[in-house]
């Protein structure tokens, strides 16, 4: 990334009430900081929000007492621009030539070795040089090889903030050079009030469907993924009236840009339901859709539990596909038939 490149792709956000206490506990010892920090948590939570204000205090020429951000100097206002010149945010995007980004599907070894060179520079404002990198599971094997040698030897005054939404799937050569700040969900006492302040209604149910990750339900409030919920639950809790070759005809009908985000949508309100639904059918209580408790209550009855894990983890596997299908219509038909094979063999164990 270029220093013309902003370095904060998304506009600066605050953060969110859950994180306080953790930033402060963070910050608390500037000079303990360690050279490389691997924020580890579920997707949604505000880890990137997170890692962003952690840059700032450390960017920042007017610091709190407690180690946190005075937030009017001139480093945190260059930080909130994205314009600050000793920090890299890198990201799986590719940009054109006005700065505008491009989702891609993966950090490649170039943008690594561009932050190799910034971390051999001199601090621009004398005070530190900060990269973030997020997701780290999301560079490639090139670039986690490349990066190592700065994770262990970094220059002096340089900090590294990896994120990562899954841990495992970093090599142990990476993890093992950072040290690690687990994060988990908040607790939605928190978060509810939160999403009400941004005007989600019915905040506690589209947390649910979130698993508790706030950020996430923010994206799942959308009008239109909250009717594309209930068309497809509606659906899923008749599997003897399923029509996959319907359901595969009706995303065919849309755009061809809208085929596979409605395709990612309907797989991962395949998954949340396929695991309430075995949680039900073992004894517990679904997590992600509580408001179909009796639907769920009467599948749970009908079908075995041996192939509904195998086929909860087939969809797994085929969301990691997501990226590059073909043909999203047959990929929808060939799960959905699937599904309904389900509840159409006898029940046994």
């Amino acid at each position: 990334m270029s220093d013309e490149t902003p370095s904060v792709v998304a506009p600066w956000e605050p953060l969110p009430p859950w994180m306080a206490a953790v930033e402060a506990a963070t910050v608390a010892d500037r000079e303990r900081w360690p050279h490389a920090l691997l924020l580890a948590g579920p997707r949604g939570i505000g880890k990137r929000v997170l890692a962003l204000h952690l840059a700032r205090a450390l960017l920042c020429e007017s610091p709190q007492a407690t180690g946190v951000a005075c937030g009017s100097c001139v480093g945190c206002n260059l930080v909130a621009r994205g314009t600050h010149p000793d920090l890299r945010v890198l990201e799986p995007v590719t940009y054109d030539d006005e700065g505008n980004a491009t989702p891609v599907d993966a950090i490649t070894v170039e943008p690594i070795r561009d932050l190799i060179d910034f971390a051999l520079l001199s601090s621009h404002r004398g005070r530190a040089k900060v990269a973030v990198i997020v997701p780290a599971e999301a560079l490639n094997g090139a670039a986690a090889n490349a990066l190592l040698k700065t994770l262990e030897e970094p220059p002096p005054g340089t900090y590294l903030l990896l994120v990562t939404h899954h841990p495992g799937r970093l090599a142990a050569t990476l993890v093992s050079r950072c040290r690690r700040l687990p994060l988990a969900y908040p607790d939605p006492a928190v978060a509810t009030p939160w999403l009400v302040e941004r005007g989600v209604e019915n905040a506690t149910s589209v947390l649910a469907q979130a698993g508790g990750a706030p950020g996430l339900a923010l994206e799942l409030a959308h009008a239109d993924l909250q009717r594309s919920r209930e068309a497809l639950l509606a659906e899923l809790a008749r599997p003897e009236r399923l029509s996959p070759v319907a359901m595969g005809a009706r995303l065919d009908a849309l755009p061809k840009d809208q085929r596979k985000p409605e395709l990612a949508a309907a797989v991962s309100w395949l998954l949340t339901w396929t695991a309430d639904l075995a949680a039900v059918a073992s004894g517990g209580e679904p997590r992600f859709h509580p408001d179909r408790r009796a639907a769920l209550g009467e599948l749970a009855g009908r079908v075995a539990r041996v192939p509904l894990f195998r086929y909860h983890r087939s969809l797994l596997r085929q969301r990691a596909l997501l990226a590059h299908p073909l043909q999203p219509r047959l990929v929808a038909e060939a799960l959905l038939f699937e599904y309904r094979d389900l509840f159409a063999r006898p029940k046994a164990r």
